[in-house]
């Protein structure tokens, strides 16, 4: 129960984090996609990432929300959160501009801030899919004993 309420914490941080740099980055579109033009690294790519990039932690928020697709989308919260943090020390140690496409209050941090800050949702995200409920063979024989006697039961 414990590990369970540790995970649902964990998702719904995560689901903050997601909705609000999401929906940051879609009400200043243009922006964000001027900023992503400018990185050397997605120069080619920033119409379409511009767009990816804000969908991708919306549908991820949600599909946290969703006990039934917690489990995958926590796997996308640290599989993103591992993408954005390479990014950025691969920006910091090979380019002159560094552009900062980051959503709302979160553009204010320094770039130290923005790879500790990223490390502790990589830290949560990881340490939740650890500790998610994993159904073993005694619970499925359970669940189908009690959907057989169910059945027995509706005729």
């Amino acid at each position: 129960m414990k590990k369970t309420l540790i995970v649902n914490v964990i998702a719904s941080l995560l689901i903050l984090l997601f909705v609000y740099t999401g929906t940051s980055k879609l009400l200043g579109f243009e922006k964000f996609r001027i900023e992503l033009s400018k990185s050397p690294l997605l120069t080619s790519f920033a119409g379409w990432v511009a767009w990816i990039i804000p969908v991708v932690e919306i549908v991820v928020a949600i599909m946290l929300a969703m006990p039934r697709f917690r489990l995958i989308a926590l796997y996308g919260s640290f599989s993103l959160m591992v993408m954005f943090t390479a990014y950025l020390i691969a920006i910091l140690q090979f380019s002159f501009y560094i552009p900062c496409t980051c959503g709302g209050v979160i553009q204010s941090m320094s770039w130290s801030a923005h790879i500790v800050f990223n490390c502790f949702f990589i830290f949560l995200s990881l340490s939740a899919i650890l500790m998610y409920p994993r159904k073993t063979n005694t619970d499925v024989d359970t669940q189908i004993h009690l959907n057989k006697k169910l059945n027995y039961l509706s005729r």
